[in-house]
């Protein structure tokens, strides 16, 4: 039996192993793919031109796409533990919808609101709409996995289609249309740093990654345990709130992240949200590189959003767990 166990962690620390490996290399070639022309073999002997587009765009880039990737992928897996649903997300669960919404209420109550502003706004709509989504959860009772996602998209689209109303009657159809794409290619230093309130967020979820485990087992079981679900769901939905809110501010949409990584990551690894979490916050950040390095180089020297890209491949990725559930019955 021990045995057993030691090569069972050999294997997920292997696994571990060939993410971090990935990572690293998508991290290289994503600092040396662009217009500017930097090689990896003039590292030491760089004009100030290229040390400067490597210090303010190409480093700035690649830590904003890390971080959303890993932030939005653990807030995924959060949400589909709390909501005990695999198809729910930020995506399906109008957090990002109402996100946007509050960066565009933020726009219309300040005439030149800060950073600061509009995170805040943008995160207490996006915990409102995540507040309100749940509460539509507990009132349905016909909670198939394909329904309640559904209904999750109804309402998000419900929130979009207030925000164009508001949008279009103050002239801000423009600045809202800027939320809703996704992109990475305006990331420069001094722009993208209220994403590193992800950061401490992120270890927030891992030291109750347990809490959030037992609290997805269902209300009665976690008090049983003695645990105050509540509070536990509360604090998940802020984290997911605020991760969702920094990252909208800093980048714009990126759809389906949340949902398919996780369900990736559950079908080799399972369940238990502090096992998968460190392999949920690597394969995000892989699937965000990959991605953008696809955005970056497949019309080059232009470059797709990376909403676009995330969301063809994103999608095709949900169709194929939703093929593989009714396959296998999952």
């Amino acid at each position: 039996m021990d045995t057993f166990v030691i090569l069972k962690r050999e294997g997920l620390t292997m696994k571990i192993r060939y993410l971090v490996v990935v990572l690293i290399l998508l991290s290289i070639a994503s600092v040396f793919i662009g217009v500017s022309n930097i090689s990896i073999f003039h590292i030491f002997s760089m004009s100030e031109e290229q040390v400067h587009i490597l210090t303010v765009s190409r480093i700035p880039r690649l830590i904003s796409i890390l971080i959303a990737g890993m932030s939005m992928s653990i807030s995924g897996l959060i949400m589909q533990q709390l909501s005990r649903n695999k198809f729910v997300s930020p995506t399906t669960a109008g957090t990002l919808d109402a996100a946007r919404l509050g960066v565009l209420v933020s726009l219309m109550i300040f005439t030149a609101a800060t950073p600061l502003q509009k995170m805040l706004v943008s995160f207490a709509f996006a915990l409102l709409g995540t507040f309100f989504f749940m509460k539509i959860l507990e009132k349905i009772k016909f909670k198939d996995a394909i329904f309640i996602p559904l209904v999750g998209l109804m309402f998000g689209n419900i929130i979009t289609s207030v925000s164009t109303f508001f949008a279009y009657k103050n002239d801000l159809i423009q600045n809202m249309s800027s939320w809703m794409q996704g992109d990475f290619s305006m990331i420069m230093s001094g722009n993208y740093e209220i994403m590193y309130i992800s950061i401490p967020i992120l270890v927030m979820a891992y030291l109750y990654a347990n809490k959030f485990t037992i609290a997805g087992m269902g209300e009665d079981f976690a008090k049983n345990l003695g645990l105050n679900y509540r509070q536990v769901v509360n604090l998940g939905l802020i984290i997911v709130a605020l991760v969702t809110a920094s990252v909208v501010l800093s980048v714009g949409v990126i759809p389906f992240l949340g949902l398919i990584i996780p369900n990736i990551v559950t079908i080799y690894q399972g369940d238990h949200l502090k096992k998968s979490l460190v392999h949920t916050a690597l394969l995000g950040a892989i699937f965000v590189l990959a991605c953008d390095i696809i955005g970056r180089v497949i019309i080059y020297p232009y470059e797709i959003p990376i909403s676009l890209t995330v969301g063809v491949i994103g999608s095709g990725l949900f169709m194929y767990l939703l093929i593989r559930r009714k396959r296998y019955g999952l």
